[in-house]
């Protein structure tokens, strides 16, 4: 069930933990990543779409850029694991994708918002990334994100 009034983050909260399974079939806790790299925690709407598609290849095209600057990259949609190990190996993405199909992270993050799309109202996630320090802090909160040029804008800022 969505939020009815969802959080925004904003620099300096502490990043909403959680413990969500990724594509490889291993459960991710971002605790995990604290004192050793930061995280790059995008949602997006759906795999194999064309803007979600075009935002995963971005990433993974970065992945030198990320590691250089000991971040990984997690991606989040209500998918199923079925649905991301197939995105996962169709694309060659290199980074995990986490399943959140009760969209409990989603709404932690307040990224599960009604959304409009010709006429038609519905519940979805809102594109999404949220940059977290080592301490486990907010670095950066980006919602509503246009996918051209987003990855540069991310790795500017951290």
């Amino acid at each position: 069930m969505p939020d009815t009034n969802p959080p925004v983050l904003k620099p300096g909260d502490q990043a909403p933990p959680f413990v969500l399974t990724s594509d490889r079939d291993e459960a991710v806790d971002l605790k995990s990543f604290q004192g050793k790299k930061n995280v790059v925690l995008y949602f997006y709407p759906k795999d194999s779409t064309p803007g979600c598609t075009l935002e995963a290849c971005d990433f993974r095209d970065a992945a030198s850029r990320f590691d250089e600057k000991e971040t990984v990259v997690l991606g989040v949609s209500r998918d199923s694991l079925k649905s991301h190990q197939n995105f996962v190996k169709k694309q060659g993405l290199n980074f995990p994708l986490l399943s959140d199909p009760e969209g409990v992270v989603c709404n932690a993050y307040g990224v599960y918002k009604l959304k409009k799309n010709y006429g038609r109202e519905y519940m979805g996630i809102e594109r999404s990334t949220f940059i977290i320090g080592k301490d486990g802090k907010i670095i950066e909160a980006i919602y509503g994100v246009k996918v051209k040029g987003h990855v540069d804008k991310v790795l500017s800022s951290i």
